[in-house]
């Protein structure tokens, strides 16, 4: 396994390793947010910003836009469903193309719903 893909679970306040970064999973004092879902939104506020600015007209803008939208929402929830997640990231991915302009804003929002690979089911199910 590559350092890449090295993942685990973490507790709050516990130090992970994501691919090249060091995470600290904790959360911020008086907020219930959950780390994995500020990195998202992060994640997918970058690359609406480079879409918006990106000249060229493609042709599925506005699918990647509403995928961009609702990726923000569910990480606005706080308990995203990570099939859904994965499946808009496909949305989104198919929409840009091979804009090589936008491949690493994508694959930070890719990187980021990886983290969100282990969320718990609500009902407390793994």
């Amino acid at each position: 396994m590559s350092d890449d893909q090295v993942r685990r679970r973490v507790t709050p306040g516990a130090w992970s390793v994501e691919g090249a970064a060091v995470v600290e999973d904790r959360r911020v004092a008086g907020t219930e947010e959950d780390p994995r879902a500020t990195e998202l939104r992060r994640a997918v506020a970058r690359l609406r910003r480079e879409l918006a600015a990106h000249p060229a007209d493609l042709p599925d803008r506005a699918i990647a836009d509403d995928e961009l939208a609702a990726l923000d929402a569910m990480a606005r929830e706080g308990v995203p469903e990570v099939p859904r997640l994965r499946r808009a990231l496909l949305l989104i991915a198919g929409a840009l193309g091979s804009v090589s302009a936008l491949a690493p804003a994508l694959r930070g929002v890719r990187a980021a719903i990886d983290l969100c690979g282990d969320v718990p089911r609500a009902g407390g199910r793994d």
